[in-house]
């Protein structure tokens, strides 16, 4: 639908909140392009100058990437998570991988006591993505895909708090996890999870988050 003008909003904020909501609501996941100026200036009823302005702001923010000659990618699902992005873009990796060896242990642990048949069946759909990319060959996809299992194992921990700090530090995390894997896949580092959903699976707390821990470390050995 294209977007009017009214007197107390700028026509261009009213883009820049039109494409947070796609972003925000999950229609343009972290990683995936989002359709190119020409489309959105068709989709939205508005001057191509407008549709700069916005994803200039949501680049700013640390919602978009733009990538010269390549098109624009969503980098986050927040503002916060654009701060976090740029907070800790340099940070030393190994202290990344301690941050995520605590959060993503803990988070093994109190899905294992309170995981529901729901997010069991959804941590099931996760790691069979996670597998069938690592398969396909395709390392941005195997990042993506991993991380997306272990923000599905944050979200069984019914732990709001913690599944949102994951959430706005999640391209941190993926930044650490695209120096590990590198530009090819190689099969020495592929680590199995199958540990971590069993464990969840079956109600048993030390033993998930200890493999949580030992999926970590074992990928960087």
């Amino acid at each position: 639908m294209a977007l009017t003008s009214p007197r107390r909003e700028p026509l261009a904020d009213q883009v820049i909140a039109q494409l947070r909501t796609q972003i925000t609501s999950g229609e343009w996941p972290v990683g995936s392009r989002i359709p190119t100026e020409a489309e959105l200036v068709e989709r939205l009823g508005v001057a191509r100058n407008t549709v700069r302005e916005a994803v200039r702001a949501l680049a700013h923010n640390g919602l978009l990437d733009i990538r010269q000659g390549s098109g624009t990618y969503v980098l986050a699902t927040s503002e916060l998570a654009g701060v976090m992005h740029r907070r800790f873009a340099e940070a030393d990796k190994s202290e990344v991988t301690e941050l995520r060896l605590a959060l993503e242990a803990a988070a093994a642990r109190l899905a294992a006591t309170r995981r529901t048949a729901q997010d069991l069946r959804l941590l099931q759909t996760a790691l069979a993505r996670r597998e069938d990319a690592w398969h396909s060959g395709d390392a941005e996809a195997f990042v993506l895909n991993d991380a997306a299992f272990h923000q599905a194992v944050m979200a069984a921990s019914h732990n709001a708090v913690l599944a949102a700090l994951y959430a706005d530090l999640g391209e941190v995390m993926r930044a650490e996890l695209r120096e590990v894997v590198g530009p090819v896949l190689e099969q020495h580092k592929y680590v199995s999870h199958d540990g971590i959903l069993t464990a969840i699976r079956d109600h048993d707390p030390d033993t998930a988050a200890r493999e949580a821990a030992d999926a970590l470390t074992g990928c960087r050995s």
